[in-house]
C-alpha cells in the first residue's frame, strides 16, 4: 500500500501499489464479491484495473484505494472516488469492494461515509454519486444511509458490455461553489439538471 489518503474510527484507505497485486486479484476475481459486475477478472484484467488506479492517482490524486483495518493492516477490500462519465461531464462515484468474510461489520457504510466526507470537504464537489445495479439491496442500502437518495436511471457501458443501473446521490449541504480541481485538467462535477442518458462506468 502506498501514501495513506483517508482514516476512519476502524480503517485506513491507502493508494495501491504493484506489490500489493495479491490482495485486490483476489477480490476481482471472487465470483460472490463480482456478482453486481456479472463478471470476474482475469490476470491480465486485474493488471489493468490496478494500472488504472495509479493513473487515476496521478491524474486526478485520487482514485480506488485499499481499505486496510487499523488494527492489523490487513487488507479487506477497496474503496474509494473514481471520475465517471455522466451525460456531458464527469461525476464523482464512490465505489466500494470487500473481501466476503468481512461482509455485514459496517465497513461499506464506513467506507462511503468516508468518501462522501473526502468529497465534500477536501475536493468541494457539490454532489457525489454511485451508480448501482438494479436488485443490489445492500449497495441500495448503503448509499441511503450516507444520505443519498434515486435520482435517475442510466446505462452503464462495462467492457463486457451495457447494463441498466440506478444513480443514486447526495448533495453537499455547505457547496455554494463549483468543484476544486486536485490537479490542471481535471473534469468538473456533474452539477444537477437533466437526466443521464448513458455512463462509461469502470472499476
Amino acid at each position: 500500500a502506498g501514501s495513506r489518503i483517508m482514516t476512519t474510527e476502524r480503517l485506513i484507505l491507502r493508494e495501491m501499489r504493484q506489490a500489493g497485486f495479491a490482495a485486490p486479484a483476489e477480490i476481482l476475481q471472487d465470483p460472490a464479491v463480482m456478482y453486481a459486475c456479472g463478471h470476474t477478472f482475469t490476470a491480465e484484467e486485474v493488471q489493468a484495473w490496478l494500472d488504472r488506479q495509479k493513473s487515476r492517482y496521478r491524474q486526478y490524486g485520487f482514485g480506488l484505494q485499499a481499505i486496510q483495518l487499523k488494527a492489523s493492516g490487513r487488507m479487506i477490500g477497496q474503496a474509494g472516488l473514481t471520475m465517471q462519465a455522466y451525460r456531458d461531464t464527469q461525476a464523482p462515484e464512490i465505489g466500494y469492494l470487500l473481501k466476503k468474510r468481512f461482509w455485514h461489520r459496517g465497513y461499506a457504510v464506513e467506507t462511503a461515509a468516508a468518501c462522501r466526507q473526502y468529497a465534500f470537504a477536501h475536493l468541494h464537489a457539490e454532489r457525489v454519486f454511485s451508480i448501482i445495479r438494479p436488485g443490489n439491496a445492500p449497495s441500495v442500502r448503503v448509499a441511503e444511509s450516507i444520505g443519498m437518495q434515486k435520482a435517475d436511471e442510466l446505462t452503464a457501458q462495462y467492457d463486457h458490455g451495457p447494463m441498466r443501473h440506478a444513480l443514486y446521490s447526495v448533495r453537499n449541504p455547505d457547496i455554494g461553489i463549483p468543484f476544486i480541481r486536485p490537479v490542471p485538467n481535471a473534469p468538473r462535477v456533474f452539477r444537477s439538471g437533466k437526466p443521464a442518458g448513458n455512463t462509461g462506468k469502470g472499476p
